[in-house]
């Protein structure tokens, strides 16, 4: 061995985990360096030591790209995040860089961390919705701005050349932080009003710090599954997990709740449930709240990811009012970026991302607030928030499906799906009884339909699988057929395997 563990020693792509080598080497694989995060399956993909490596990396990003010497770290609540920040800190020390350490965290904490020191790096180790086994990190690249593509392919090429920055750096751990976030979320003040919420954390890093915020809030707040547990004994913590939202569906109807809010694994995605239990889709409750920004703030632009809902660029309410609608990539790091770019008042996704800027928040992603402004929403209209989603116009929706194929092969697979669709449109073949009106490939396919209808299939940026959607503005029956003849034309070209979660009709 040449040096310290994580620093000159030559990267591996296979250890076996209970062995001398795993401890003695530095495993990591190409696989995880993905769009805009980096994840592994943990012993199998990487290990502590690559941990070390990649502290040492990113140092020598910030250095070198940001001229920064400084970053905020955080980590979330599964049994090995905390031992993999210390080997990251480790690999960030030694590039001489002065560590800002706030514990276990939400994403958005760390985010907001980097305003209150004024400090544009930052990194928080965290799988975000992902199965146990998997772990990862979001970078950043300056304040409200985490790493593209372009950002991750110069952190990769770090990573392997192993030229890294040398130094001795400084290790401070932040005090108070978890008191100013809270304090800054509650700046507008306490509801007038008594909110009765369902709070669900799927036993993960929100359990520690959403249900106290809502309490301040002044609202009666319901736990669910907000206990630690990072066996995720019941759900993993994902808003656009059926079973999740359900479960927070049956508990609002149990307790007559005003509505139930779910958070995800790192605290940047929120799910609803209104107050007559229905689930609602993000995109869907992000046009109600951008018809409110709007009356208030008209003129200004919003953005939208590709699996949203077309509503949004035929909504009457947004038009009145002057705002325009980019429809932009999936990814909280496209939608960050390009609410910046376009100055922007808000973004959304619909994983579930909200991304509000001045006056609501500052242009990052962070379920809390969006939480705290979507029950102040509620609590001016002083209307219950089914009322207020039966007032805008209908669709019918697909959730979220994956199907399971590799990341060597998912871009490829996607490639021969639009050869597929634009063989169908070319051949004048319809889809659900509708021709083929127009596809766009700006992040994987959309082809649109006649009335507005649509589907998608695009790689998902963060495991192997593809991600399919689908909305009817005319019918539940046009939108399960979009969806059958998407599953149909995928398996003809070679990708099968059952949704990953259970759909009707399918």
């Amino acid at each position: 061995m040449n040096g310290p563990i994580g620093v000159n020693e030559p990267i591996v792509d296979a250890l076996r985990q209970n062995s001398f080598d795993y401890f003695e080497r530095v495993l990591i694989t190409e696989n995880g360096f993905r769009e805009y995060d980096v994840r592994w399956i943990l012993g199998k993909e990487i290990n502590p030591n690559g941990f070390c490596r990649l502290g040492r990396a990113y140092g020598t990003f910030v250095q070198r790209s940001m001229n920064e010497t400084r970053v905020v770290v955080g980590h979330d609540f599964r049994s090995y995040s905390q031992d993999l920040l210390r080997s990251f800190t480790v690999g960030l020390l030694s590039a001489g860089i002065e560590v800002i350490d706030i514990g276990l965290a939400l994403t958005p904490m760390v985010y907001f961390a980097q305003h209150r020191f004024d400090v544009r790096g930052a990194a928080m180790v965290t799988a975000s919705h992902n199965e146990n086994g998997w772990t990862g990190l979001k970078l950043a690249d300056g304040l409200s701005s985490t790493l593209g593509p372009d950002g991750i392919q110069e952190f990769r090429r770090i990573v392997f050349d192993g030229r890294f920055v040398e130094g001795r750096g400084s290790y401070q751990a932040a005090t108070g932080l978890i008191e100013a976030y809270r304090d800054d979320l509650l700046a507008g003040g306490r509801l007038p009003g008594l909110k009765r919420v369902v709070v669900a954390a799927g036993n993960g890093t929100a359990g520690r710090f959403v249900p106290e915020i809502l309490r301040e809030l002044g609202c009666e707040t319901i736990e669910l599954d907000c206990d630690g547990d990072w066996t995720f004994p019941r759900h993993n913590p994902n808003p656009e997990d059926l079973a999740f939202v359900q479960d927070i569906g049956a508990m609002v109807r149990e307790t007559h709740a005003d509505l139930g809010i779910g958070i995800d694994g790192d605290g940047d995605r929120l799910g609803v449930v209104d107050d007559s239990g229905r689930v609602v889709y993000s995109d869907r409750l992000g046009l109600l709240v951008a018809r409110w920004i709007a009356k208030t703030h008209p003129g200004r632009r919003m953005v939208i990811d590709v699996k949203s809902t077309g509503l949004f660029e035929s909504d009457p309410v947004l038009a009145a009012n002057g705002v325009a609608v980019d429809r932009w990539k999936t990814g909280h790091s496209y939608i960050k970026a390009k609410v910046a770019e376009t100055g922007a008042i808000a973004g959304f996704e619909k994983s579930g991302h909200w991304f509000l800027a001045p006056p609501y928040g500052r242009g990052y992603d962070d379920a809390p607030l969006a939480a705290v402004v979507l029950l102040r929403l509620i609590d001016g209209a002083n209307r219950p928030l089914s009322d207020l989603l039966d007032e805008l116009p209908k669709a019918y929706q697909s959730p979220t499906l994956g199907v399971h194929c590799s990341d060597a092969t998912k871009y490829e697979a996607v490639d021969r799906f639009r050869e597929r669709i634009e063989s169908d449109r070319s051949g004048k073949a319809e889809i659900a009884g509708s021709a083929i009106k127009s596809i766009e490939t700006l992040n994987g396919v959309r082809f649109s339909l006649e009335a507005g209808s649509w589907g998608l299939v695009r790689a998902s940026s963060n495991k192997p699988s593809l991600v399919i959607v689908a909305e009817s503005m005319t019918s539940r029956d046009q939108m399960v057929a979009i969806v059958r003849a998407i599953k149909e034309r995928l398996e003809q070209i070679g990708v099968r395997g059952k949704f990953d979660q259970d759909f009707p009709d399918m």
